[in-house]
């Protein structure tokens, strides 16, 4: 259940909450994508990003050169992540030292992240150093994601066109889905989570003496840079091993909302954006209706269990608006009866005598 934002909202009412917001962001968030996949115009970093890349932004890509550019694209910084892994000890921001994953478990997570499932075999603060923890991670949660939005674009312009010749250039819409959505939004929500406490630091873990007396060590690191792109770009994963569950990855209720916000964001904007692509914003709309459907559903048996509550642990405690209400004449009574003094019995009178015979 969805902890509570404010005091005495419940459930349910934050939940439609979160998705009212995320329904009022569909149009803008889709008009800014739809001007990423149309757009004419360069910024400059993206022009100097087509400089180092050496390639021509105006050149259009028919389907079999845009699948293959997307696949060596990813293959190339999928090797190049698995060399950084695998040298950790040599690289710099590694203040606790942590020697470098093994072959088997470098390739699974080099994999795992730049094709967008995001598994993990480990536990993120004792197995990746911070610059593993951005330079890999961090990296191909931008990238993966781009890729997809970058697939479905070529996608739409498939389905608006008349052939395939004309799918636009992959490393424009790479790009400018990383410069203009990904990264300013990633910003944005990386300043809220600062601002809630989840920690952006590249300073060593913090030792702290508990109660008891012992040594504990505080794992820190850069978190909110790679937890704002994680959901926003709908990828799994995690810089500590619980995830989204370590109080340093959600300290508070509003982060926790915003979470399941960033995730609702641009996949629910992006059947706008397929509308105005092909000139008929119905058919996005359909989607969309659809997406909703599906996710009520899910949404509505999944909170029903979760109100349940265990049957092993037993059931939950009744909260203060669950609580049945006394009528107004017993309390009262119960009132009276517990602030007034008793009188006190008065003596059993004896017996009358009976009459004579």
């Amino acid at each position: 259940m969805l902890p509570a934002v404010l005091p005495g909202v419940g459930a349910v009412t934050q939940l439609l909450a979160v998705l009212a917001v995320s329904a009022l962001l569909v149009v803008p968030v889709g008009r800014l994508l739809h001007g990423v996949f149309t757009g004419a115009r360069h910024t400059a970093p993206e022009r100097l990003t087509y400089r180092l890349l050496r390639v021509n932004p105006s050149e259009p890509m028919d389907w079999r050169r845009y699948a293959l550019t997307l696949v060596l694209c990813n293959l190339v910084m999928l090797l190049v992540s698995y060399a950084l892994i695998r040298l950790q000890p040599w690289l710099p921001w590694n203040p606790a030292g942590l020697a470098a994953q093994t072959p088997e478990l470098a390739w699974n997570t080099a994999v795992s992240f730049m094709t967008n499932t995001n598994w993990q075999a480990y536990s993120g603060e004792q197995s990746l150093s911070y610059f593993s923890q951005m330079a890999v991670l961090t990296t191909f949660m931008f990238t993966s994601a781009a890729t997809g939005f970058a697939a479905a674009a070529a996608f739409m312009r498939g389905l608006a066109g008349t052939n395939g010749a004309q799918l636009g250039n992959f490393w424009v819409d790479l790009t400018r889905i990383v410069y203009r959505v990904f990264l300013p939004l990633s910003f944005a929500v990386a300043l809220i989570l600062i601002w809630q406490g989840v920690p952006q630091t590249l300073n060593a873990t913090v030792t702290a003496q508990t109660l008891q007396g012992e040594t504990q060590r505080i794992a820190l690191g850069p978190v909110a840079s790679l937890e704002s792109i994680k959901h926003l770009g709908t990828n799994g994963g995690g810089f500590f091993g619980m995830n989204a569950a370590h109080p340093f990855e959600n300290p508070t209720p509003l982060t926790n909302a915003l979470h399941v916000l960033c995730m609702l964001l641009l996949p629910t904007s992006l059947t706008y954006a397929f509308g105005r692509l092909l000139a008929n914003r119905r058919q996005g709309r359909v989607i969309l209706g659809a997406m909703f459907t599906l996710f009520a559903v899910s949404l509505g048996a999944l909170l029903l269990a979760e109100q349940g509550g265990n049957p092993v642990l037993g059931p939950p405690a009744p909260t203060r608006a669950s609580r049945p209400r006394r009528q107004a004449g017993t309390w009262k009574a119960r009132k009276s009866a517990s602030v007034s003094p008793r009188r006190p019995c008065s003596p059993r009178r004896p017996p009358l005598p009976r009459p004579a015979a």
